[in-house]
């Protein structure tokens, strides 16, 4: 990884680290946590008041994405999820209430007050079908043909590199396997600096790649059916979209993998 690389992810890290550092002391003060992402089109208020009034305040306050993947990522029962950046725990926690006592929901994270925060706020909600794993998007520590479903919220346009996140997110997924994110899409007019200019503004350290690119990308990994679609503003030319996609249960080579159900 070069050096820009490390600073970039040591910088995101320590964004994470400082977001659940504070919600932490907040909730600890016993007069609840205060949201930790001020601005409309980030955080809790993207989530219906029925999931957020259910979960610990502490989850809530910690949520920093731009949308709701739990609602587009069609989640069934007995269903293995992964959460990419899993940050506070919210979605795995409603991730954990949609498959149900016979499936699992994983959270993935690289920091570790995040990680502390997630299990605590996991204990407060009694899931006991939740599984918090330290390690970064771009190498994750699962076998291969793991989960069923792979979630993130407003994560991977912060990953210093964006296909390997694809191609570990293809691995990890069964044959028949769904993507279904949020994340911050850029315009395909805009500039690679462009780009990085407007994200530093809204907290795109690594920088959003564009519609044209997301698609490109998802399909070199070996995805199929890339559907994109935004959804609001986060800044000019940025965009909070939904992303889907399948993996598929015949790979390139024309082995016939066993589909999930």
């Amino acid at each position: 990884m070069s050096e820009r690389s490390t600073d970039l992810r040591e910088t995101v890290r320590r964004r994470y680290a400082a977001a659940a550092a504070q919600v932490t002391e907040e909730g600890n003060a016993g007069c609840g946590p205060e949201p930790v992402e001020a601005d409309e089109n980030f955080g809790s208020t993207l989530y219906g008041a029925d999931e957020r009034d259910t979960l610990p305040a502490e989850a809530v306050a910690a949520s920093l994405g731009c949308g709701n993947p739990t609602a587009v990522a069609e989640l069934r029962e007995g269903e293995r999820v992964l959460d990419l950046g899993s940050g506070g725990g919210i979605d795995v926690l409603l991730s954990a209430r949609r498959v149900g006592p016979t499936g699992r929901a994983y959270g993935l994270d690289m920091t570790e007050e995040m990680l502390a925060l997630a299990v605590a706020n996991a204990a407060k909600a009694g899931a006991t079908n939740v599984e918090f794993l330290k390690g970064t998007i771009e190498a994750i520590p699962l076998p291969a043909n793991t989960v069923d479903v792979v979630i993130s919220n407003c994560v991977i346009n912060l990953s210093v590199d964006k296909p390997a996140v694809f191609a570990e997110t293809f691995r990890v997924l069964r044959p028949g396997g769904r993507f279904g994110v949020f994340d911050v899409v850029a315009d395909d007019a805009l500039t690679a600096a462009e780009r990085a200019r407007r994200g530093d503004d809204v907290g795109c350290i690594a920088g959003a790649l564009s519609f044209a690119e997301y698609r490109a990308g998802l399909e070199a990994a070996g995805f199929t059916g890339v559907e994109i679609v935004p959804t609001h503003l986060v800044a000019d030319g940025l965009h909070s979209a939904m992303v889907r996609a399948t993996k598929p249960t015949v790979d390139r080579d024309g082995t016939v993998g066993e589909a999930t159900t």
